[in-house]
């Protein structure tokens, strides 16, 4: 085997015989790990350019802002670091002198005796790196020949969709679409080996949550067709994953795409699959998909069938569970239908019915829901259209779009405000007002 240069930041042997930092390894504590290597004089830079790390994430990691879940991470540090693999259960890097971190040896790795009396040498001492070395190297070998359990990260992964799943939370659109994406790359390499069945659906259950999330943002910053990709993709995974309530919830979040975007009738059409594919029992998908359809058919204007769907939506909502009623993407809560009757409502002229969604959906949204409570304050604005104050609606509109950052200002928001702009007639368009929020929505 050749041998590898050392890297700019190698652990020093002090490091990997002190229990405290071989605790953190064995625990992929990698706060301890990063703070105790700084501790040694191994700055963050350096541990960032051996790892393949931005240096500012090796910091967060460090003070315990940020973790690291993903394998390939892992395998990464332990690289940069020149930590043993069976320090953090990995399999030997190839950087390894293993003779002196596991029971092997090149001569007489076959030897049972040989590797006995190399475990009592290296035991003799106490715990010490070797030592533990050694032990998980022995049991690695069984391990690994035992039928697959569930990934490491797998659990992590799962973590992370849900914690997606709770918004924006007051960040920007991209920084958690570089997010999503980040964690979603690192569920490939366990989709590429074979897992048991039940595994194997919650890997794909994970995927596709995470797949239409990211096409939520990217619906929401005006992307259509990345939006409508990644939907496809997510669709895939959840129909792999054999979840039909969450192959509903993928599809009645992609009917919001043509829903938003000009094609309401493409959009009633997508909500009615999903509906039809979510059943009739009580799910986040199957009102999701009620409330979705009647604001494709009011849009439509299909008056008669969107009050059919309102009325469904709200029977369902009466009867959802609790556990499905939080307020974030994978779930359907009452701020989130109060936001859809918001919209029905106002596309459907009956404003008294969409005052009384929107003050509820603005108590029930936090601060941070920026996008939420700019959507409301225009739907707010085109129910004063509708009654007659065109210029009041125009400076609800600019009002809540100048108050939001630029970063919050595309996509969804402005195509929102566009629909407004537009159904003004054009004699009114020379009016002040009226110009400004023209002027707002072109800038």
């Amino acid at each position: 085997m050749d041998d590898l240069p050392p890297s700019p930041a190698q652990a020093p042997r002090s490091l990997l015989t002190d229990p405290v930092f071989v605790r953190a390894l064995r625990e992929r504590d990698f706060t301890t790990v990063f703070a105790m290597a700084h501790d040694a004089g191994i700055s963050f830079n350096r541990i960032a350019e051996a790892c393949a790390l931005k240096s500012d994430r090796v910091s967060q990691i460090a003070r315990g802002t940020a973790s690291v879940t993903a394998l390939a991470t892992v395998e990464r540090i332990a690289g940069g670091l020149r930590i043993p693999g069976a320090l953090l259960g990995l399999a030997a890097q190839p950087w390894e002198d293993t003779a002196a971190h596991s029971t092997e040896s090149h001569h007489g790795e076959d030897d049972p005796m040989k590797r006995r009396n190399l475990l009592r040498g290296a035991l003799a001492a106490g715990l010490t790196a070797p030592a533990l070395a050694a032990l998980t190297a022995a049991r690695t070998d069984v391990d690994q020949t035992l039928s697959p359990d569930t990934p490491q990260d797998l659990a992590d992964l799962e973590a992370a969709a849900e914690s997606y799943g709770y918004g924006y939370h007051g960040q920007q659109p991209t920084r958690v679409l570089a997010d999503l994406v980040g964690d979603f790359t690192a569920l490939r390499p366990l989709l590429t080996v074979p897992q048991p069945a039940p595994v194997r659906a919650r890997l794909c259950r994970t995927a596709g949550q995470m797949a239409g999330m990211t096409a939520i943002v990217l619906h929401d910053l005006g992307s259509r067709r990345e939006s409508r990709a990644w939907f496809a993709t997510a669709a895939r995974a959840a129909a792999e994953s054999g979840d039909d309530q969450l192959h509903a919830w993928v599809l009645a979040r992609e009917a919001m795409v043509p829903l938003n975007y000009g094609a309401p009738k493409a959009a009633a059409g997508l909500a009615e699959r999903a509906r039809h594919v979510a059943g009739h029992r009580p799910t986040t998908a199957a009102t999701l998909a009620a409330a979705v359809a009647a604001r494709a058919y009011a849009l439509n204007h299909q008056s008669e069938q969107a009050r059919a769907a309102l009325e469904a939506a709200d029977a369902l909502m009466d009867r959802l569970p609790e556990g499905e009623r939080s307020d974030t993407w994978l779930t359907y809560g009452e701020q989130k239908h109060h936001v859809h009757l918001s919209h029905a409502f106002t596309t459907l002229g009956e404003t008294r019915l969409a005052h009384v969604s929107q003050e509820r959906a603005l108590e029930l949204s936090a601060p941070t829901s920026t996008m939420t409570r700019t959507l409301l304050n225009i739907d707010a604005a085109a129910c004063s259209h509708h009654d007659g104050d065109t210029e009041q609606a125009c400076r609800r509109a600019v009002d809540a779009l100048t108050a939001l950052p630029v970063d919050f200002r595309t996509g969804l928001v402005r195509r929102r405000a566009l629909d407004l702009y537009e159904a003004i007639p054009a004699q009114h368009h020379r009016e002040r007002a009226v110009r400004e929020l023209r002027d707002v929505v072109a800038g």
